[in-house]
């Protein structure tokens, strides 16, 4: 008999598992369409993920319509601003939750209406390599258009915006309260600011008439389109990139890995500053032989400098049996992404672990030390080491 490996035998107890929750579910018919960036009019596989009637009796003052659908027959709609490009009847809500189908129109029922605003360092998005030091204006509506197993935002999340207690901030409000705080930077994250899109768009394009920075902190499952017009108003991005593996992403995360991997090299051909974050989950994405594909995709496509995070994962959600990850683990893995060729790479959820800080890729030399989000040492001048003089890539005023 054949032996079934601890990894495998996760992976298969979880895919059952989330079978069985969502028996309609068909995740198979969305790797068509993965490379696709039209709108498209066919009846997707997200058409049977989306919630019938369940769209309020009426719009209320947090609505605006879309800003990436098309209408289809028998007054139907498809939103084109992700992947599951979910269709819905009038009266339909989309799979993320935050969209309606109203009278054959798309609408977003999270505008304006963010159920946490918090003021965080630029640290915890994770940025690093992004104006070290400074505060963070954090924002999140209700709503993703993921499924994952390990939320641990899953409270707002994985719900509807009209269940949560929401602030009322229209854009214009949130400018306003940066600058009244002396806050630079206004960071679009906890959630998935892909499914408030519109909120976030106008915001931004606001924050960046007024010289504050946009942060977008994201899983990254966005169309091609509104992510190019999305990459005219943000200054830096943080995608977490789950796992190298399309399937563990449809078991782990109800989604797809190609239109991830679409999303980092638009980001990068726009010349957006990003970092990315891998969370090394045990059983799903601790596979060394996946994080050494993964990094050696990371310099072939997107190059040497841009940051990598693997952050050590503690139980949460629906994975809350699962021990944590080893910290042995993460320290092997930063130093297969560094043998690869990548220069920057961290290891979070570890306090003082050699990974918390940066290191000059030419000189070896420490340019930043982090104890928590507090920076005691920082070596670098003008964007280079102060040591050696080597450009160090990033932003940093």
């Amino acid at each position: 008999m054949e032996k079934v490996s601890r990894r495998d035998f996760l992976l298969w107890g979880k895919a059952a598992l989330l079978a069985a929750a969502v028996p309609c579910c068909s995740f198979s018919a969305l790797a068509s369409q993965a490379d696709s960036q039209d709108i498209g009019t066919s009846l997707s596989a997200s058409s049977r993920k989306i919630f019938k009637n369940d769209a309020p009796d009426k719009l209320w003052k947090w609505s605006r319509k879309g800003a990436v659908y098309k209408k289809l027959d028998n007054s139907k709609v498809i939103c084109g601003v992700c992947p599951n490009r979910c269709v819905l009847s009038p009266g339909d809500r989309s799979f993320c939750r935050s969209k309606v189908n109203m009278d054959g129109e798309l609408y977003t029922l999270a505008y304006g209406n963010p159920c946490a605003v918090n003021i965080d360092p630029v640290e915890k998005k994770p940025l690093f390599h992004f104006k070290p030091g400074i505060k963070t204006l954090s924002i999140a509506a209700a709503g993703c258009n993921f499924r994952c197993l390990n939320c641990q935002n899953w409270q707002i999340s994985q719900a509807r915006p009209e269940d949560l207690n929401n602030y009322d901030l229209f854009p214009a409000k949130v400018v306003k309260k940066a600058e009244d705080h002396d806050i630079p930077a206004i960071a679009y994250t906890y959630s998935e600011a892909i499914t408030y899109y519109e909120y976030m768009m106008d915001t931004a394009a606001l924050a960046k008439d007024n010289n504050i920075s946009n942060l977008w902190i994201s899983n990254g499952y966005i169309n091609e389109k509104p992510l190019l017009d999305l990459c005219k108003v943000i200054d830096a991005a943080n995608v977490n990139l789950k796992a190298f593996s399309d399937s563990i992403y449809r078991t782990l995360n109800g989604g797809r890995l190609a239109p991830v991997l679409n999303t980092f090299k638009t980001l990068h051909e726009q010349n957006v500053h990003f970092e990315m974050t891998n969370l090394v989950i045990p059983g799903y994405t601790d596979d060394p032989d996946m994080v050494k594909h993964m990094c050696a995709w990371i310099v072939k496509h997107l190059g040497q400098d841009h940051p990598l995070h693997f952050l050590r994962f503690f139980p949460q959600y629906k994975l809350d049996r699962l021990p944590p990850a080893p910290v042995s683990s993460l320290t092997a893995f930063r130093r297969t992404a560094m043998d690869t060729g990548i220069r920057y790479v961290y290891v979070g959820n570890v306090p003082g672990h050699e990974g918390s800080h940066t290191w000059c890729h030419h000189c070896g030399k420490r340019l930043v030390k982090r104890e928590g989000y507090h920076l005691p040492v920082y070596n670098i001048e003008k964007g280079h080491c102060r040591f050696c003089g080597t450009e160090i890539p990033g932003v940093w005023t």
